[in-house]
């Protein structure tokens, strides 16, 4: 693991010679990294528990000299809090599907990509939608459909590439169902297995309307009951006949529990209590890293996706937003990369990853093959030993393979009602 040296040993110098404010103020997003130490710095972010490390605050403090406060709330506690509470945050960590939802009302501020200094780097998916040139976008809210805007007040998403971003890209990934191998003992290659009358009382859901229903959709496909003509912008009738199937499967006794948190997922699954249920992969992680077996399983119909950012508030300005715009750039610049594919996510600017993590960590978590050594969290504990393969293979056969993106549909109101009738029946 290679360590950031040249952050350390500018900052050191520069602290040193008591120039720190003066270079901070000289240097611009797209030169050196800024130093704030004199500065007093403190943003404070809000986000969802996947990304609020106190590792990477440390991080930034070292490097940066910015504090960061990080907040961790579940995903529609994210949305209210953005969309109600404007002063109440400085940086909103918050996913594609979101920004759907608070852009409109007007406490984020369109970032200028001109001051992203790994713009180039930044994958596909969050430009044009495509992974790789011949890549087919996937239904459902895709990053790049919500992306930008038209210019620095603009209120409408624009359909390509402006120059302004509604937030920046950090972190994405391909989500399945999590399963204890172990308690199952069998082959599970379908969407279809979360609603096997098999796993009665054994099987969870989370409880997320806009990530929820595209586990519900994914399952009614492979179960051929439903056939969507967009399965992430259903009618209503498509919403009611996919909660429907679902609340026969919740009267029959099919679900154990319906969970909001990644922690909750992991006692859930670490206990034995649930052995096929939707999942993040942290919670898979976690589990793992207790010693017990947990599979990210690759299903045939493929991978519901996601993805997240870092968007500023409205009010944010001065030195404040210099340092947040500072802060963006230096998460996209590795070393936060590296330490979040050490939980199965990838970086948006993923090549910028490879630095900060070592061969065989690279060609474990990103190229698919065989661990030659032992695999570790971002804790640095154990997960696998040599020999391990990630579930599902390379960084192109994952997200290659994604079949919808969560998602905020058209009728959203009426499937939040649905969906919170289902969850109280």
């Amino acid at each position: 693991m290679k360590a950031n040296s040249k952050s350390k040993i500018s900052r050191r110098s520069l602290l040193k010679s008591g120039v720190a404010a003066t270079t901070a103020a000289a240097a611009g997003t797209l030169g050196a990294p800024m130093i704030w130490a004199q500065s007093n710095i403190v943003l404070r972010q809000s986000g969802t528990g996947v990304s609020a490390f106190n590792e990477i605050a440390a991080k930034a403090k070292e490097d940066l000299g910015i504090t960061m406060e990080m907040t961790a709330l579940d995903s529609d506690s994210v949305v209210q809090k953005v969309a109600t509470q404007p002063k109440s945050f400085d940086i909103a960590d918050i996913e594609y599907w979101m920004c759907k939802k608070v852009w409109p009302i007007g406490n984020l501020q369109a970032m200028d990509t001109s001051k992203i200094a790994n713009y180039d780097k930044i994958v596909g998916i969050f430009k044009n939608g495509k992974l790789t040139p011949t890549s087919t976008i996937a239904q459902g809210t895709a990053p790049h459909t919500v992306s930008f805007v038209e210019g620095a007040n603009g209120k409408s998403f624009s359909s390509e590439e402006t120059g302004w971003m509604t937030m920046i890209p950090t972190i994405y990934n391909a989500d399945t169902l999590g399963i204890r191998p172990d308690l199952i003992n069998r082959p599970i290659n379908t969407w279809a297995e979360l609603l096997n009358p098999e796993f009665k009382g054994k099987a969870s859901i989370l409880d997320i309307s806009s990530i929820g229903i595209m586990d519900m959709a994914m399952v009614c496909e492979a179960m051929g009951e439903i056939q969507y003509g967009d399965k992430g912008n259903m009618t209503k009738e498509e919403i009611d006949k996919t909660i429907g199937i679902f609340t026969e499967a919740k009267k029959a006794g099919q679900f154990r529990a319906f969970w909001k948190s990644f922690d909750e997922s992991v006692n859930l699954m670490a206990s034995g209590e649930v052995v096929i249920q939707s999942m993040w992969s942290p919670a898979i992680t976690a589990v793992r890293s207790k010693g017990i077996p947990c599979v990210y399983q690759p299903l045939k119909e493929g991978y519901r996706s996601w993805g997240g950012g870092l968007g500023i508030a409205a009010h944010l300005s001065g030195k404040e937003l210099d340092a947040a715009y500072e802060y963006i750039n230096w998460y996209l610049s590795g070393w936060v990369g590296g330490f979040l594919m050490r939980q199965g996510y990838y970086s948006a600017a993923v090549e910028t990853s490879k630095e900060y993590m070592s061969a065989d960590e690279w060609s474990y978590w990103f190229e698919g093959k065989a661990a030659k050594g032992d695999i570790v969290n971002p804790q640095g504990v154990k997960m696998e030993s040599a020999g391990a393969v990630r579930d599902g293979g390379s960084f192109y056969d994952r997200m290659g393979s994604v079949a919808c993106w969560n998602a905020v549909m058209d009728e959203n109101q009426y499937m939040v009602r649905k969906w919170n009738e289902f969850i109280a029946s």
